[in-house]
């Protein structure tokens, strides 16, 4: 098992950062790959109350900052560039196709986490960026003084809608049945609504998103009920949960369940051997950044694991 990096890891979400801390602690070479943002979800995310040792709470890319400020001390190389394939020989080397070029390693931790979900709306896909988001700490602040709709029910969608009023005229909270959002969060939307600064339709389904001859979005028609209904607005932010980054794994041979997740057994490993998974991107996940930093750990500790008990069977010399 020469010639390949001790452990890939493809994400550089908390999950990853967090187990490459344990994993080039114990001088295993390390390199994580992020085809976007370092940090993932949780780097965009404006504020994470409920991560421990926070009491105040700790924006999200702060967060991201510190977590990979640790895993680079220690000696962790983060590079840029996105998986498409993902193999094993007989020998047990796994090869990761970034970018187009093959990386082999002797493990690999799948941390991809989740991206947003879509619509499926016309405009919605057309207007991405010119009117359509869905971070509101990103592009909230081009909003300012603006009419926005928010889409969603959830913890994510109540807690931007939150976020951009500090900036907006008004937000129309659209959701599609009622409010799932936690009782502390929605206990906190009613401080805004009773403001008048969010207005929460219930039972509204959106069925396009219009922009008007500048290119540039002006109302989004909807479904209450029956009745077709219309909303005049400067932008809108999609937040209708997510969904599992794997569809690099189609043809890898790693078990997923209904929802594309990955399935792991009790340690974190994949239905392949010496590939791992943990965070949001696994079947099972809490979906919480302190849950996906703790599996991180988890699973670097099973690469240890794995790789001690690989070069104990190359050490061992032949017999007869």
């Amino acid at each position: 098992m020469t010639n390949s990096i001790d452990t890939v890891m493809i994400g550089a979400g908390p999950s990853a950062l967090a187990a490459a801390v344990y994993t080039t602690r114990e001088d295993i070479e390390t390199v994580l790959y992020e085809k976007s943002v370092i940090g993932g979800l949780a780097a965009i995310t404006d504020m994470v109350d409920n991560y421990p040792g926070f009491p105040d709470g700790v924006e999200g890319m702060k967060l991201a900052d510190q977590l990979q400020k640790q895993a680079e001390r220690f000696g962790a190389k983060i590079e840029f560039g996105e998986a498409s394939n993902l193999s094993v020989d007989d020998k047990g080397i796994k090869t990761i196709v970034i970018d187009g070029q093959p990386v082999q390693a002797k493990t690999v931790l799948i941390a991809t986490g989740s991206d947003y979900n879509k619509l499926g709306i016309p405009g919605e896909a057309e207007l991405y960026g010119r009117g359509v988001h869905y971070c509101a700490t990103c592009d909230g602040a081009f909003y300012r003084d603006k009419r926005l709709v928010v889409v969603g029910g959830g913890n994510s969608a109540v807690q931007e809608a939150i976020f951009l009023t500090r900036f907006t005229a008004h937000i129309d909270l659209l959701v599609r049945s009622t409010i799932k959002a936690s009782d502390v969060l929605q206990h906190d939307l009613q401080k805004f609504v009773d403001e008048g600064k969010i207005t929460v339709h219930l039972g509204v389904s959106p069925t396009e998103i219009v922009a008007g001859d500048d290119g540039k979005v002006t109302h989004v028609n909807a479904k209450s009920g029956d009745k077709a209904v219309s909303y005049e607005t400067d932008g809108v932010f999609i937040f209708v949960g997510l969904k599992p980054n794997t569809a690099f794994l189609k043809d890898s041979g790693i078990e997923l369940d209904e929802q594309g997740l990955i399935k792991t057994n009790d340690h974190l490993e994949t239905s392949m051997t010496g590939v791992f998974a943990s965070g949001d991107v696994r079947s099972g996940a809490t979906m919480q950044i302190a849950s996906a930093v703790g599996e991180g750990a988890t699973a670097a500790l099973a690469i240890r694991e794995y790789l001690d008990n690989a070069h104990h069977v190359e050490s061992v010399p032949l017999v007869g």
